[in-house]
């Protein structure tokens, strides 16, 4: 029988709710039995027995196993974008290890940042560079990851620390107007890209500005025997000194690719352009580290091009006689990346299954039939592109899905499209790195080796923004109508 002669019935909402509670307990005991190690194998399976459950779901109700298995391989295509893009991020952490870029922005911040205001900075200085560039998993991979390792320096949280990153990073994000986000967002819902990003300032600038002063309020309530003593930023900025050659020069491969970023290169050919200049910068710059990690009795050239071409796919290991800096120079490569491909891969899958039986579609009409007020129509909107997130696991499914459901309720109501374009925005695309099994929560564990149980309550601003969107929507307040 072909497709199109397949007999099928439209699953119930216990038929669409039945694997995603599955998915739910077995995430839950993930967590509880294997803790932090639940992102290394357990949520990977426990994804795969849930679209196990969705597929015997849909062949009851008459759907055969040839189209769910096209819809299957379908959803892993969409992600192979993203694939790419995280084995390029994985040789590019490698490389800038090496070459001493991650090195250096560590070493000059530092020399720079006071600790009080660090998580603040580490917030700020990511927002600008994400509005600049128009990409949170550039920043993130790049200035995100220097501050992790500037945090390890001066004995701060690495988990608040990824949260400050993420958040900034995102609200810069959101409002640029080189994000493919920004830019999909008033696509799906009609809406004018300038108009989208003024009318997103009403409900992000006091979400960013809250997540700065909860910032700065956990930076100075640090005492000076928590933020670390002045002797072990020493031994770390003398250990970074000793090992590697620390120049202004080690940051032009940084510059190069924000400014490839910039001039909106697709992300993959940039960052891997980024890697293949960190692999010459150490060529350059680091050729003692290179002799000194390179296996003896092997000839120096041939040392060289392996521990060069090893960064790329394995990462470097670099050993100072300190084990706590040896954990924080050691890292990055392809192979990094492949325990975050296959989540991504096994999320996505499961996404597409649901999506392709109606389960998706049969939620939102459940949900869109009690919508009856402006304001729960747009708390629908917010529920339905975060739950779409945890389900399809893509901030662009997030947007899409959701923009495509409602867009004709909203005109119903006279409901101008930036509303439904500045929601989108606010629930779809900044909750993306919260959850572990989103492509967003993968990179941001692959890129800054935090999951997203650790940094979760600290997204300040991911978590604020859509309970402002909500305040907004049940009070009425700057809700465009229609003229």
């Amino acid at each position: 029988m072909s497709e199109a002669t397949e007999t099928r019935r439209a699953p119930s909402f216990i038929d669409a709710l039945i694997p995603v509670l599955a998915l739910v307990g077995m995430l839950a005991m993930a967590v509880i039995y294997f803790e932090d190690d639940s992102s290394y194998g357990p949520n990977q399976i426990a994804l795969l027995l849930a679209m196990g459950i969705a597929i015997l779901i849909g062949l009851k109700n008459g759907y055969k196993w040839h189209s769910m298995e096209k819809a299957i391989v379908h959803g892993i295509s969409i992600s192979l974008g993203a694939i790419l893009i995280l084995l390029a991020v994985g040789s590019l952490i490698g490389t800038w290890l090496l070459s001493g870029t991650v090195p250096t922005m560590v070493y000059y911040g530092l020399k720079i940042i006071d600790p009080s205001w660090f998580y603040a900075a580490a917030c700020l200085v990511c927002g600008i560079v994400a509005m600049s560039i128009g990409s949170s998993w550039t920043t993130a991979a790049t200035v995100g990851v220097a501050f992790i390792g500037i945090a390890s320096g001066f004995e701060m949280s690495s988990a608040v620390t990824a949260g400050a990153v993420i958040s900034g990073a995102y609200f810069g994000d959101k409002l640029s107007p080189l994000s493919e986000t920004t830019n999909l967002a008033p696509a799906v819902a009609g809406s004018e890209l300038f108009e989208h990003i003024r009318y997103m300032l009403w409900t992000t600038i006091p979400s960013i500005s809250i997540a700065l002063i909860l910032f700065l309020i956990i930076g100075f309530n640090h005492s000076a025997t928590e933020v670390g003593s002045t002797d072990s930023i020493q031994t770390l900025t003398n250990t970074l000194e000793s090992t590697y050659n620390i120049s202004i020069y080690n940051l032009i491969p940084l510059f190069i690719l924000l400014f490839l970023a910039y001039k909106k290169m697709p992300a993959f050919p940039a960052v891997a352009i980024g890697a293949i200049i960190g692999a010459v910068w150490a060529l350059l710059f680091q050729q003692e580290l290179i002799l000194n990690m390179a296996q003896e009795g092997v000839d120096s050239t041939k040392g060289i091009v392996m521990v060069i071409w090893t960064a790329f796919f394995n990462g470097v290991v670099v050993e100072t006689g300190n084990p706590e800096i040896n954990e924080l120079l050691s890292r990055g490569g392809m192979s990094s990346m492949l325990n975050t491909i296959w989540l991504v891969m096994t999320a996505l899958s499961f996404g597409a299954v649901l999506e392709h039986l109606g389960m998706l579609r049969k939620f939102v009409e459940s949900i869109l039939s009690a919508a009856k007020s402006t304001g729960s129509l747009i708390g629908s909107t917010i529920a339905t592109c975060i739950g779409t997130n945890l389900i399809t696991a893509d901030q662009y499914m997030a947007i899409v899905m959701p923009g495509r459901m409602y867009k004709e309720e909203y005109e119903r109501r006279k409901l101008h499209p930036t509303v439904l374009s500045r929601t989108l925005e606010d629930s779809g695309t900044i909750t993306s790195p919260l959850i572990p099994w989103n492509t967003c929560g993968a990179f941001m564990f692959g890129a800054l080796a935090l999951t997203s149980y650790d940094y979760i309550f600290y997204c300040f601003f991911n978590l604020i923004n859509p309970v402002i969107a909500l305040i907004y929507a049940y009070t009425g307040f700057k809700i465009k109508k229609m003229a």
